[in-house]
């Protein structure tokens, strides 16, 4: 039986902003307690399909955007981190650091495909590149590396080695370049998508730690969401164009294109900070809105313009027992409520 406690909430926000900024936006929040174990990571939406797919440790969840309802699961993903969704192909993968392993699924059915192998280790983030029509994997391998999968067969098309351990977010500019946040060294790397070589090196002061990632094709600008401070980044030059003030504990970023809203949630404050593209370089922020403490992943879906989040609401945690070595965490305490967030304006 699927639990769905459904919780509505508005959060407006009036920014102190120039008359013709000024233009306060409305965003409905509900959250649905989709149930079921594990912790999570990343999620991805699947545009226009209304379905989410929220990575839970050991296996991904399907839920439908519309109900909160779970319509599917991908079970045996073990330390599941993302999921990439390659539509041409009609595949879907996930990345699982617990057996450095690729599942490939039917992206339709659901149905498991096969296993592959990932030697580097340390697998984390996934996308999708259309144009170049490739799966790219970030893995905290050392040194940090970035696969390229062909999203048909699931074969290894190329390997290139990153300038840090902890590559984070990807995205493609859809003219053979792959943008890669990384993370310790506070760098976007750029990728030649065809040879799988790093070919430039962009710091990104003042942002601390870059995470999350999208790219405006339209304007040319890598959109870098980073703890407190994030940029917005010329995609040609290197050079930042902008910065956005957010909430801590970022680890992702969406991107609306046809709104021109920018998604930054911040879990440790438990909120999403809207900013609003006036133009290439000009930013506004547009609301700071309430989601729940610990969601600091999203997804965006471009055609319904609605963002999703998800994050356990956890019990009390167990010490480690007597006489355990230094260091030894407390087990996690029970899953009470599996929150699956919706926001829309």
């Amino acid at each position: 039986m699927i639990r769905q406690t459904a919780l509505t909430a508005v959060a407006v926000l009036a920014l102190s902003m120039p008359a013709q900024n000024a233009a306060a936006q409305t965003f409905s929040v509900k959250k649905y307690d989709i149930g079921g174990e594990g912790g999570t990571d990343y999620l991805t939406a699947e545009a226009g399909s209304g379905r989410v797919f929220v990575a839970r440790q050991t296996h991904v969840m399907v839920v439908d955007a519309n109900t909160g309802a779970v319509i599917g699961d991908i079970p045996n993903t073990p330390r599941v981190h993302g999921i990439g969704l390659a539509p041409k192909s009609n595949h879907g993968f996930t990345t699982n650091g617990g057996d450095s392993s690729v599942t490939m699924f039917d992206l339709k059915t659901l149905a498991f495909i096969k296993k592959i192998p990932i030697k580097v280790g340390g697998l984390d983030g996934i996308m999708y590149d259309e144009a170049g029509d490739k799966i790219i994997l970030t893995n905290h391998s050392r040194p940090g590396t970035a696969v390229a999968l062909d999203p048909n067969s699931g074969e290894i098309t190329g390997t290139a080695e990153l300038e840090d351990n902890a590559p984070e977010g990807a995205a493609a500019n859809g003219k053979g370049w792959i943008y890669v946040n990384n993370e310790g060294k506070n760098t976007i790397q750029v990728l030649d998508a065809k040879s799988m070589k790093a070919i430039k090196s962009w710091p990104v002061a003042p942002c601390d730690g870059p995470t999350g990632i999208a790219y405006d094709a339209v304007n040319d600008r890598i959109f870098a969401g980073c703890g407190k401070t994030s940029v917005v980044v010329n995609g040609s030059t290197g050079k930042v164009v902008a910065n956005l003030t957010n909430g801590d504990g970022v680890d992702a970023l969406g991107w609306d294109p046809t709104e021109k809203l920018i998604y930054i949630p911040a879990g440790r404050s438990g909120d999403v900070t809207v900013v609003h593209q006036g133009s290439a370089d000009v930013y506004h922020p547009r609301a700071t809105v309430p989601t729940f403490p610990g969601a600091k992943t999203i997804a965006v879906d471009p055609v319904t313009h609605r963002a999703f989040l998800f994050q356990p609401e956890r019990g009390p945690s167990t010490p480690p027992p007597a006489g355990a070595p230094a260091g030894t965490r407390p087990t996690p305490g029970p899953v009470l409520h599996a929150w699956f967030i919706v926001v829309t304006h």
